[in-house]
């Protein structure tokens, strides 16, 4: 893949259901990522906090999905985030060199990664259309 310049989302405010230009939700920002490499996901329209309606709807279209080791990432992946288990109900992108972007109410989007004491326990997989 060829490197995507992903620089103008850093700092972008998080919403509720936003999904761009000037706002971006969690799900929403990973669409974009995807979207600037050429690959269309499917929406989730749902409120931030229904995190069993996220997990539903993602484990429901988890087939569709390719699952990924930590040893052989691609870019970009949907990095799938527990922080209530048992449910999904966080998503980020991973960009490479063991980072992934994300957004949350608090910080807005921001570059994280992946190993890092905060992140690792509570990444559930990487994840990535069949088609990818």
């Amino acid at each position: 893949m060829p490197e995507i310049d992903l620089q103008d989302l850093i700092g972008k405010p998080f919403t509720d259901g936003g999904r761009g230009p000037d706002t971006y939700d969690c799900w929403g920002l990973v669409a974009e990522v995807f979207r600037r490499y050429g690959t269309e996901l499917q929406d989730y329209k749902l409120c931030c906090h229904d995190y069993k309606g996220f997990y539903k709807l993602f484990i429901a279209d988890i087939t569709t999905r390719k699952r990924w080791e930590y040893s052989n990432i691609p870019i970009p992946a949907v990095v799938a985030i527990r922080f209530n288990k048992p449910f999904v109900n966080h998503v980020g992108v991973y960009i490479g060199e063991f980072k992934f972007l994300h957004t949350r109410e608090k910080t807005g989007v921001v570059i994280e990664r992946i190993d890092s004491v905060l992140w690792k326990s509570k990444i559930e997989g990487f994840y990535t259309p069949l088609s990818f």
